[in-house]
């Protein structure tokens, strides 16, 4: 099994940074694709931004583009989400997500694993 942890939500004002990481723990594997989803009231949960843990291949929505930065730090087995220029329609639950695969999920049902997620809050 693989256990996911999120930290690092907030309230931030527009135009802010929030700083989120994801750690990894359990059956880990330098082969799991890990991902960012984020869910807000009343809509299903999208995909945000993607990794490769073995080459650190990134994926982005084209919303987050520009804005958002994903990364792994194998040694602390960690993802961190870097979000700068946050805009209020960021609001939403974050969500780490693990798959075990090749390919590169850009939508929730195929990822195995999931973390409890972490709030976060952009007000005008």
């Amino acid at each position: 099994q693989v256990q996911l942890v999120e930290s690092g939500g907030g309230l931030v004002q527009a135009g802010g940074s929030l700083r989120l990481s994801c750690a990894a723990s359990g059956r880990t594997s330098s082969s799991y694709v890990m991902g960012w989803f984020r869910q807000a009231p009343g809509k299903e949960r999208e995909f945000v931004a993607a990794i490769t843990w073995r080459g650190g291949r990134t994926y982005y929505a084209d919303s987050v583009k520009g804005r958002f930065t994903i990364s792994r730090d194998s040694a602390k087995n960690t993802v961190p989400l870097q979000m700068n220029s946050l805009k209020p329609e960021d609001t939403a639950v974050y969500y780490c997500a693990a798959y075990g695969g090749i390919i590169v999920p850009l939508t929730p049902r195929e990822y195995e694993h999931w973390g409890q997620g972490t709030q976060v809050t952009v007000s005008s």
